[in-house]
């Protein structure tokens, strides 16, 4: 159908996340250090966006677009929980370079490749997914495990979250980063207490509702960080 929605001019844009925080159905997001419409049938074209943006880079475009879905824009607001102006939030590629890239066998050197990490603000749509291998792992595995980083983390886009402390079921979102997104294989590293199988749990299932077959494993780690063996 024909209507009106927003679009965003990336020349202007400054990524500052105000037209996030302001859109009451999370249609935007800040990808790659921009502002971006996530789905069209998320945006109701009223415009809440538009006065907050400090550099005018948002206006409004009359377009083949899908027509504005209530139910499933609030369902994202809720399961995304975008940090909205936060510039913490801000989803962005991290480049290694010669002075902070890691050296072979340096577990001691950090091997994130991108940021946010944590699930409840990762973005559904990134550039840094297109291709990924993607690790999905408890926050505690980190900490228990001295080579996290050169073990898990090299060559792969990471996320992290504890549905216990969270307090959400991350399974819906996952899947949409999975689905939305070419995802090549999928990591999972929890700990071996009986609260970290809600990660564990989310990850398959958002792989089983993704409707994608990509490789996919499971990683326990004992809480003294040694790897859980006979599973």
């Amino acid at each position: 159908m024909k209507r009106k929605i927003i679009e965003i001019d990336k020349s202007k844009c400054d990524g500052c996340g105000l037209c996030a925080d302001a859109c009451h159905e999370g249609a935007i997001g800040v990808v790659e250090g921009k502002a971006a419409l996530l789905r069209d049938d998320y945006c109701d074209g009223l415009g809440n966006c538009l006065p907050v943006c400090p550099t005018g880079a948002i206006g409004f475009v009359e377009r083949e677009a899908m027509e504005y879905d209530e139910g499933a824009a609030k369902t994202n607001r809720k399961n995304t929980a975008q940090a909205g102006g936060c510039p913490g939030s801000n989803a962005h590629s991290i480049e290694r370079t010669a002075i902070n890239a890691p050296a072979e066998n340096d577990a001691a050197a950090s091997e994130l490749q991108q940021w946010p990490v944590q699930i409840k603000l990762v973005p559904l749509i990134a550039t840094y997914f297109n291709g990924a291998s993607l690790l999905i792992a408890a926050d505690c595995a980190a900490y228990a495990r001295a080579g996290f980083h050169s073990e898990f983390m090299r060559g792969k886009v990471t996320l992290i979250g504890c549905p216990k402390l969270d307090g959400v079921d991350y399974s819906e979102k996952l899947a949409e980063i999975i689905s939305k997104n070419n995802i090549k294989s999928l990591t999972i590293v929890r700990m071996e207490v009986p609260c970290c199988g809600g990660i564990e749990h989310a990850a398959v299932t958002a792989l089983k509702n993704s409707g994608k077959f990509i490789p996919w494993r499971v990683v326990t780690l004992e809480t003294n960080g040694a790897i859980k063996e006979g599973l």
